[in-house]
């Protein structure tokens, strides 16, 4: 079996803080989990989300504006790929060791192609970073960011979002899983570039959702099972309400269903919901959405939200 595991950025800062110890704390729960997949002989693939860590790359930019230039959203992708790979690998390698077991690690900081034209480049709407007073998002305006002005929050970063059409270093990822290795790929849902009329490809101010480039990133590995790491144990119907129901197994009929009547939030969930659904529609055996405490379980199907075809 091989399995492709999802680990949310949120999941990677324990309880919610982005200090370097505490991403390193929650890569050690995850790869204790991942390191029990292997000795089972479950080959095991992990990308993983950087919301937070790209977030603190851009209050760095904010700071810093009036002294060096900001850099480019897709420049974040790549810096907290690498940061995010070494740091699971260095938990992965560890963990292994103690329990004898012979598997190699290595990390590919990978490029996912977006279209030049999609919509979401001429309206961006994608809320990131931080809320800033009019001044301090003027100076980011003046590098040519898009803010909004939100009201009494103050103005807020917005970019684009497209759709990943393909994982551009798929070739070295695939030989590196070919040859044994336990990859860590695609982190951010890829770094967004776009493939100019002369050929020439180039990196864009656009953020992927990490869902989306888990299911394709999947896909892409011929995974039989994908597994969305996230901080709750389970899809909930009616959330923060008294009939508030976790969910268990679900058909991809049913849970498109739950969707499209409005349980699930299109900043949290929801994106994780299609990427699930999106997986099995096209061929995975069956996607599970649960939290790091019971990754194990639910490489088996006996935890978390597990969406099936049929």
């Amino acid at each position: 079996m091989r399995v492709l595991l999802a680990l949310g950025g949120n999941a990677m800062t324990n309880a919610g803080r982005a200090r370097p110890e505490d991403q390193i704390g929650a890569a050690e729960v995850a790869m204790a989990a991942v390191a029990s997949m292997l000795e089972q002989d479950v080959d095991v693939v992990i990308t993983h989300g950087n919301g937070p860590q790209v977030g603190n790359l851009l209050v760095k930019n904010e700071v810093a504006a009036a002294v060096v230039p900001p850099v480019p959203l897709d420049w974040c992708g790549a810096q907290t790929q690498g940061t995010l790979g070494f740091v699971l690998m260095d938990a992965l390698d560890v963990e292994l060791a103690r329990r004898g077991v012979d598997r190699r690690t290595a990390a590919v900081v990978t490029r996912a192609l977006v279209d030049a034209a999609d919509s979401g480049f001429a309206k961006p709407t994608k809320p990131i970073g931080r809320f800033l007073p009019a001044d301090e998002a003027a100076v980011m305006q003046e590098h040519g960011q898009v803010w909004e002005d939100r009201g009494e929050k103050g103005w807020r970063r917005v970019v684009a979002s497209p759709e990943p059409l393909e994982i551009l270093d798929a070739a070295a990822v695939r030989a590196l899983v070919d040859a044994g290795f336990v990859v860590i790929a695609n982190g951010g849902g890829g770094i967004p570039v776009v493939r100019d009329p002369d050929g020439r490809l180039r990196g864009v101010e656009a953020v992927i959702d990490k869902d989306l480039g888990a299911a394709l990133l999947a896909r892409t590995v011929a995974a039989d099972v994908l597994v969305i790491g996230t901080d709750v144990p389970n899809a909930v119907l009616r959330y923060g309400t008294p009939e508030a129901e976790s969910l268990g197994a679900v058909t991809v009929a049913e849970l498109r269903g739950y969707a499209a009547e409005g349980h699930f939030a299109s900043g949290s969930m929801g994106p994780k919901v299609d990427a699930a659904c999106r997986f099995v529609e096209q061929g995975g055996t069956r996607a599970v959405i649960t939290d790091l405490d019971h990754l194990a379980a639910a490489i088996a199907g006996d935890a978390g939200t597990v969406v099936v075809p049929t």
